[in-house]
């Protein structure tokens, strides 16, 4: 019986046809288990109603017990009612999260991962297991099942015998989502997958076939991944030794701008610790970076720019790395992607920069002055659609006065229209923002308060801070440095008027009872300040 014809199936519901079929599910006879689950199948194809009425029957639960009992039966005739009742449960449940989530309660995983192994000779029941693995493992609730199987092994065995592009392409499908659980990331790499995706790198990097570049892109990306899962990521690095990492080396002076990117990425997911980031600077990395960059300065893959970009700020984050990547010359790589339009190059270029100067004055100082680079952060500050460029490029305006220390940086971003940014900064909803603002304020107004008396009080910097000072939300570091920069400004005439003229000291007399000690002993020292001045 088939009920192919779209038209007929809501009819089949309507006339109570699901619950006699469903319940033909129990028949001994393997023909009417075969007809039943292609009729069943049909009556779900596509239809809302035709899935309601045989979740509401049982259907589902009944089709995964015979999958279940009759797994392990490899005659030709079971492996055909196995194809079918694969393909029933797949129009099901195709596209539909809540009927997915069912199967997957039920144990539907476990019992196709075991139909898989077992059948992997037979070509169609595979195809039926691979499309159902894609359809459950886009939703995140199957990882955890999936994980608790051999899923790994079986894939990677099966991906090693495939030589058709399409078939590993539907297998790359299933990989992809599952290699998004670190438990499962580790699974594939000591299953052998890195070795399949090098080698399959190794075959088509030199092809110009439409297919094999997209391989080629899809085993790269997929190398990438699995690289984004700490132990999987560490165990493939290998003390930096390892035949994987050389060979993903290898790709950053590569002709090929997929494996170029790949690279790069790659690089970026090995510098996610500190060991790592140092035994890289030491043995030359950074110096292919800068390479890399080179070659797409000019009209140069943006992709391959941000990735590069990410790579040299992560390598930037041990402190013993700084100044040997500064005696590189890793600024002046990075600053000639200044005049770059695109935001996501913009904001690793900022984060690097920021990354490289941390604690390192002379840097600090010598970027601080270069007008070119500081004007650019103050176009920059005002990218409002660009929230991650914006908030970057603020927080390397201030790192630049607080690393420095240079009055002639606070010039220079005077001069630039930078402060009225940084008074911004001060009231970011993120507390590390603002307390980086009010330190390089502070450092402002005790090294050259003159220069930006004008320009704080423009930007009604003294208002912000009562704010900050009253509004009991504000976290005691931020009250601290506050009350410290309020100190700071009394040098000047006017803002020491607008203090005047805003009781601040009715604010701060209510801090010297705060729990936090050290905000307890500045609001004294302030109240004292304060009264004296007053």
């Amino acid at each position: 019986m088939y009920f192919s014809n779209k038209f007929m199936r809501i009819p089949c519901v309507d006339a109570g046809l699901i619950s006699p079929l469903v319940q033909l599910l129990n028949s001994k006879d393997q023909e009417v288990l075969l007809q039943t689950g292609r009729a069943l199948g049909n009556i779900c194809y596509d239809s809302h109603e035709g899935r309601s009425a045989v979740d509401q029957a049982g259907g589902a639960q009944i089709v995964i017990d015979h999958l279940r009992s009759l797994c392990s039966i490899t005659d030709p005739a079971n492996e055909k009612l196995l194809t079918v009742f694969c393909g029933m449960l797949m129009n099901y449940s195709n596209e539909n999260d809540s009927l997915q989530a069912q199967l997957i309660n039920m144990g539907v995983i476990p019992t196709l991962v075991k139909l898989l192994g077992i059948h992997c000779h037979n070509a169609a029941l595979t195809e039926m297991c691979l499309v159902a693995f894609g359809n459950l493992a886009e939703l995140e609730s199957s990882k955890e099942q999936f994980a608790s199987t051999n899923i790994a092994e079986e894939l990677v065995k099966l991906f090693k015998k495939q030589i058709e592009h399409d078939k590993r392409e539907m297998i790359f499908e299933v990989l992809a989502p599952l290699a998004e659980n670190d438990a499962i990331k580790l699974q594939l790499v000591e299953a052998g997958l890195v070795e399949c995706l090098l080698e399959i790198v190794q075959q088509k990097v030199d092809s110009d076939k439409e297919d094999d570049i997209a391989e080629l892109k899809t085993a790269s990306d997929l190398m990438v991944l699995l690289l984004l899962g700490d132990e999987s990521m560490q165990k493939l690095f290998e003390g930096g030794k390892g035949n994987v990492f050389q060979r993903v080396l290898s790709w950053i002076p590569s002709n090929n701008h997929q494996l170029q990117l790949a690279g790069a990425l790659a690089i970026a997911n090995f510098a996610r610790n500190d060991g790592n980031c140092i035994h890289m600077v030491d043995n030359g990395i950074v110096e292919k970076l800068m390479d890399l960059l080179d070659r797409h300065v000019e009209d140069g893959n943006v992709t391959v720019q941000h990735a590069a970009l990410s790579a040299l700020r992560n390598l930037a984050i041990p402190v013993v790395n700084k100044a040997k990547m500064l005696s590189a010359g890793v600024t002046e790589t990075v600053l000639k992607f200044l005049k770059s339009e695109m935001p996501p190059v913009q904001f690793k270029l900022l984060g690097t920069l920021r990354m490289l100067i941390d604690a390192q004055a002379e840097a600090a100082e010598q970027l601080g002055r270069n007008v070119k680079l500081v004007e650019r952060l103050v176009e920059w500050c005002e990218a409002k659609d660009h929230a991650g460029v914006m908030g970057e490029s603020n927080r390397l305006l201030s790192a630049l006065i607080r690393h420095s220390k240079s009055k002639d940086v606070i010039k220079a971003i005077v001069q630039s229209g930078g402060i009225k940014h940084l008074v911004t900064m001060a009231t970011s909803e993120h507390v590390i923002m603002q307390n980086e603002a009010l330190v390089a304020l502070a450092l402002i107004a005790a090294l050259e308060l003159g220069t930006a008396e004008k320009d704080l009080e423009s930007a009604k910097l003294v208002q912000i801070l009562h704010r900050l000072l009253a509004d009991e939300r504000s976290a005691p570091e931020i009250k601290y440095n506050s009350m410290v920069l309020i100190c700071a400004l009394m040098g000047s005439e006017s803002l020491h008027k607008e203090v005047q003229d805003l009781s601040f000291l009715d604010v701060v007399s209510k801090l010297r009872s705060h729990e936090n000690k050290s905000v307890a002993q500045q609001a004294s020292l302030t109240e004292q300040r304060l009264t004296v001045e007053s």
